[in-house]
């Protein structure tokens, strides 16, 4: 127990003795002088007025250096009266650590997740030399969107693995289509138009943190529910996948296909432009030409 000036009036020691120093020594002395952290002394500065007060909990960790390791405590004060404040010291070290193994084991499994994705990603551009890079460049670009549209850095840990394999559901394409040197035939075209509908069964599966699904089922539907394969329109589409769409066009339209040359980035803005709030969500129009024009953002080679 502690006093209003911070000076030890009473000690209890449970079955585990979790105080860091000795409690016969330690009665009778000031907080601030027995041996706590700099930082420990500064926080209780801060919080010994407000304590008494507000009659509020407070609790604090500090790490401390003992017997040639690195410990963690955690001490809660808790107001008894205007006079006294019960001090709780609990030793966290354990638990520190536990959690520190949890961190690193979850670390490890979004780096084997992240290098999944990007095999299953490299694996689809195999079958279309044509377009191969395509969906990385997608992905760069959408990110730069996402960032200026304030994504939390999880929300964009999943665009980014969704934008990476947003054209998976192309596998179940024949190759010859992909790459056909002409315009496609009705019967292609909806064999291509499958693809997101494909990809989210692929997906679907998988239980990711993310709608990461959803949001390929969802990258070619449009605003005014012209879009495919569901006609959806407005609220019903993903942010992401509204990110995505825009993203997607203005890669296809800079980049040389099978069919058709580069149209170039000029005519790819002016065609967003064009349809903004229409086809494809306004405000990731404007940040999209912005990156362009004002960013100076270009593809990666």
């Amino acid at each position: 127990m502690i006093d209003s000036l911070g000076n030890f009036i009473e000690i209890k020691i449970g079955k585990e003795n979790t105080f860091p120093f000795n409690s016969l020594d330690t009665i009778g002395r000031n907080i601030r002088d027995i041996g706590l952290p700099s930082k420990f002394s500064s926080l209780w500065e801060n919080c010994l007025k407000k304590i008494f007060e507000n009659s509020f909990v407070q609790t604090l960790e500090f790490d401390f250096f003992k017997n040639g390791q690195t410990e963690f405590y955690e001490i809660s004060f808790v107001p008894l009266d205007k006079q006294r404040v019960i001090f709780i010291s609990r030793n966290v070290s354990r638990y520190k650590f536990v959690e520190k193994q949890l961190a690193q084991s979850l670390e490890k499994l979004q780096r084997i997740l992240r290098e999944t994705i990007r095999a299953l990603a490299s694996a689809v551009e195999k079958r279309d030399p044509y377009t191969a890079g395509h969906q990385q460049r997608v992905t760069y670009l959408a990110s730069s969107i996402a960032q200026k549209l304030k994504f939390s850095e999880e929300k964009l840990n999943g665009l980014q693995l969704a934008s990476l394999i947003h054209d998976v559901g192309k596998m179940y394409v024949p190759a010859e289509i992909l790459s056909k040197p002409t315009m496609l035939s009705e019967i292609e075209f909806n064999l291509i138009k499958a693809h997101p509908q494909v990809g989210y069964y692929i997906l679907h599966s998988v239980e990711f943190p993310w709608p990461i699904d959803r949001i390929v089922l969802q990258h070619h539907e449009r605003l005014d529910g012209s879009g495919y394969p569901f006609g959806i329109s407005k609220e019903e589409i993903l942010m992401e996948a509204k990110i995505i769409a825009v993203a997607d066009v203005v890669e296809a339209m800079a980049s040389h296909r099978p069919y058709r040359p580069s149209l170039g980035i000029d005519r790819a803005l002016e065609e967003i432009s064009i349809n903004q709030g229409i086809l494809f969500d306004k405000q990731v129009v404007e940040i999209c030409i912005e990156l362009f024009r004002k960013e100076n953002f270009s593809f990666p080679s």
